[in-house]
C-alpha cells in the first residue's frame, strides 16, 4: 500500500456521466378497494423484493387471506403467498392505518410478477390489488441483482396450493400431525401435515428401538417455517440423549455434530393454521452413525413430536402428555402402496381452546325480513354455528347474523334484499334465493348439480332455460368500525356495537323477494346467495298457526336456541307429550 501511495498507478477507471438515471424506488397507486375494507395510500416498490404499503386498512375478517403475487391480467389462483411484515405466513390480521414493509419470498422479484393483491386462498376471492408496471428500474435487493447467475437458483420449490400426490397416510398425533409417504427410486418422499404455530416444529423419523417409541438413538427430521429467513426448512437430526444439543451430544442437527443435512426440501405451505412440508432423503445415506436406513422389506417403528423452537431455530423440549409426542408403538411399512388410515382433515379440525361460539339467533312471526351483508363473526360466528367454512361475509337477516327463521305454510313473506346488484363486482353481488341446499351458490353449479337442488323462490328462467336471480338490490353491509374483534367479545349484541351499516348508494333501491310458502314445502329449507356458497342458514317451515303457539305473540326474535324452540314446538303440537315424559328420580 505504501508503494502504491508513493508511486500512484491507475489500475483502471470508470466515468460517471452527468445526469445518470440511477435505479430508484417506484411509486404505485393504492390498493383497489374491492372487499373487507381494504385500502391504502400509494404503494412504493423500494427495491426488487420490497413493497412499502402505507396507511393500510383491512378488517381482518377474511378466513384465509394473504398478500398474494402472480402473473396474468388480474389476481388468480396461480399465485404465491407473500409473508406479512413479520415474516409470517399466518392469515392476515386486521390493519388500522399501519405502515408496513413486505418482502417477496425466495428468489422472486418484482420483475417476475404482474400484480400484488390481498387474496383469500380458500374462496379464491380478490379483496383488492395493484398492478406492477413493466418499465421498472428499481434498486436490486440486498444480495441480488437483475443478472441471473448459476448460484441464484433455489432447490426449494414452493407450491402454495399443491395437494400431496401420494396416497399413503398415517395419523401420528390425533388432530395435530399426519404423515404421507412414497418411495421414488432411491429416495423416500415424506410430507408432514401438522396443526402447529409458526414458532413450533414438527418432527418425524425412525424410533431408536423397534417395538416401542424411543427418542434416544432416533433418526428424525425436524420441519418448520423459518420466519427470519422466510422459508420452509427440514433439518436432519440425531438424538444421542434427551438433553438440549451442546454441539456434541443431545437432540442435535446432524450438521452441528459433524454430519450433514441429508434432507432435501421440496415444498412448503401454511394455511388455516396447518403447515405442510414435503421433503426427501435417500433410503440409505452414507452416514452410518447419524442416519438410519429406511427398510422396504418390513415394518419399522417410527416416532413423531410437536414442540417449540428455540432462539437458534432448533428443536426444544416438547411436552410428554401424549398429545404432542407418540406414546404408543406406531409402525409403518414404507414399501406399502395404498396404506391410507388418516381420518381427519387437519384444516377442518376444531381447536379445543377456541372461543365459545355465539348462540344461534331466531326470527319468529315476522312477515317482512331485511337481508343485508355483514361479517361472519370469526371463530364465534358463522363457521361454529353452521359447521361450514365461510369466506368472511354472511347474511344479516333483520340485522342478525344468520338467524334461524320460522315460517308457516300458506303465508306470504317479503324479504327486502340489499345484497348488491353490481354484476361486474362479485364482492358486491349477492342475490338472495330460497333453496334446498345448505351451501347455496346456484349460479356456480353445473346443469347436473342444479337438477339435484330445489329452488323455492328468488330464481326465474329465461326463454333459453337459463336461470337468473330476481332479488339483489343496492349493496348494504355491516362493516367493522376498526378491525374484527369477535375473538374478544362474548356476545353478538356487544359485537354488533363494533359494526356500522354502510350502503353504497343512498338513493339506491332494495329488491323485494315475495315468497308464498306452499303446503308441499319441506320442513327445512335455506336462504342463500345465488352467486356464492355459504352465506346463509336455516328456514324452518311449520304449519299455519304453529309459530304463535311457540312465541305467544308475533314479532319475537332473539337469542333463543334452536333446541329450546324445537322442544317448545313439539310440546305445542302434541299437548299430551309432556305427560309422557319420564319424571326425574327423587334424591341422589
Amino acid at each position: 500500500m505504501f508503494e502504491i501511495l508513493q508511486f500512484p498507478v491507475d489500475f483502471g477507471e470508470i466515468f460517471i456521466p452527468p445526469g445518470l438515471d440511477v435505479p430508484k424506488p417506484r411509486v404505485l397507486p393504492e390498493f383497489k378497494r374491492l372487499a373487507h375494507g381494504l385500502r391504502s395510500s400509494n404503494i412504493s416498490i423500494l427495491d426488487a423484493k420490497t413493497f412499502y404499503i402505507p396507511n393500510l386498512h383491512y378488517d381482518g375478517a377474511g378466513p384465509d387471506a394473504y398478500f398474494w403475487v402472480g402473473n396474468g391480467s388480474e389476481p388468480n389462483i396461480m399465485g404465491t403467498k407473500v409473508p406479512n411484515e413479520l415474516g409470517s405466513l399466518d392469515p392476515l390480521r386486521g390493519y388500522q392505518g399501519e405502515d408496513i414493509e413486505i418482502q417477496l419470498p425466495g428468489n422472486l422479484t418484482v420483475y417476475d410478477i404482474d400484480w400484488l393483491a390481498v387474496w383469500c386462498v380458500e374462496y379464491r376471492h380478490n379483496f383488492g390489488h395493484v398492478y406492477i408496471p413493466k418499465d421498472l428500474d428499481v434498486p436490486p435487493a440486498l444480495g441480488q441483482t437483475k443478472i441471473a447467475t448459476t448460484t441464484t437458483t433455489s432447490s426449494v420449490i414452493t407450491q402454495p396450493t399443491s395437494k400431496p400426490a401420494n396416497v399413503n397416510c398415517k395419523e401420528l398425533l390425533r388432530g395435530k400431525l399426519n404423515v404421507m409417504w412414497e418411495v421414488m427410486d432411491d429416495f423416500i418422499v415424506i410430507e408432514l401435515v401438522g396443526r402447529i404455530r409458526e414458532d413450533q416444529y414438527m418432527a418425524f423419523g425412525i424410533s431408536g428401538s423397534h417395538g416401542h417409541p424411543q427418542m434416544i438413538g432416533a433418526d428424525v427430521v425436524v420441519a418448520f417455517y423459518d420466519r427470519r429467513q422466510r422459508r420452509f426448512r427440514a433439518e436432519d437430526y440425531y438424538m444421542s440423549s434427551l438433553a438440549q444439543c451442546d454441539g456434541k451430544l443431545g437432540v442435535c442437527p446432524d450438521e452441528r455434530i459433524g454430519g450433514k443435512n441429508d434432507v432435501e426440501i421440496l415444498s412448503g405451505d401454511r394455511s388455516h393454521g396447518v403447515t405442510k412440508i414435503k421433503y426427501r432423503r435417500l433410503l440409505q445415506t452414507n452416514e452410518a452413525v447419524n442416519d438410519r436406513a429406511y427398510p422396504l422389506d418390513r415394518q419399522i417403528s417410527v416416532i413423531a413430536a410437536i414442540g417449540p423452537l428455540n432462539s437458534r431455530d432448533e428443536a426444544n423440549a416438547h411436552s410428554h402428555t401424549g398429545t404432542e409426542v407418540t406414546v404408543d408403538d406406531v409402525q409403518i411399512d414404507f414399501a406399502s402402496k395404498n396404506d391410507h388410515t388418516c381420518t381427519d382433515a387437519l384444516d377442518s379440525f376444531r381447536e379445543e381452546d377456541g372461543p365459545e361460539p355465539w348462540p344461534s339467533r331466531t326470527i319468529l312471526g315476522e312477515k317482512t325480513i331485511t337481508a343485508r351483508i355483514g361479517p361472519t363473526g370469526g371463530k364465534r360466528g358463522y363457521t361454529p354455528i353452521t359447521g361450514h367454512p365461510s369466506w368472511g361475509i354472511a347474511w344479516y337477516m333483520n340485522d342478525l347474523l344468520i338467524p334461524e327463521i320460522y315460517v308457516e305454510r300458506g303465508q306470504t313473506y317479503t324479504f327486502i334484499v340489499e345484497g348488491g346488484d353490481e354484476t361486474t363486482q362479485p364482492a358486491k353481488y349477492h342475490p338472495l334465493y330460497i333453496t334446498s341446499s345448505h351451501e347455496g351458490g346456484y349460479g356456480q353449479l353445473t346443469e347436473a348439480q342444479k337438477r339435484r337442488e330445489t329452488v323455492y323462490a328468488g330464481v326465474e328462467y329465461d326463454a333459453d332455460g337459463y336461470a337468473y336471480p330476481t332479488a339483489a338490490g343496492r349493496y348494504c353491509e355491516w362493516k367493522h368500525k376498526t378491525i374484527d374483534r369477535s375473538a374478544e367479545i362474548a356476545t353478538f349484541d356487544e359485537y354488533k356495537k363494533t359494526l356500522q351499516l354502510s350502503c353504497d348508494d343512498p338513493n339506491g333501491q332494495p329488491a323485494y323477494l315475495n315468497w308464498t310458502v306452499v303446503d308441499e314445502t319441506p320442513d327445512l329449507v335455506y336462504y342463500q346467495c345465488f352467486t356464492h356458497r355459504n352465506l346463509g342458514w336455516k328456514i324452518h317451515v311449520v304449519n299455519a298457526g304453529e309459530t304463535s303457539k311457540i312465541s305467544g305473540s308475533h314479532g319475537l326474535y332473539g337469542s333463543v336456541s334452536s333446541t329450546v324452540l324445537y322442544t317448545l314446538l313439539l310440546l305445542a303440537l302434541v299437548p299430551g307429550l309432556f305427560a309422557l315424559l319420564p319424571l326425574p328420580p327423587r334424591g341422589f
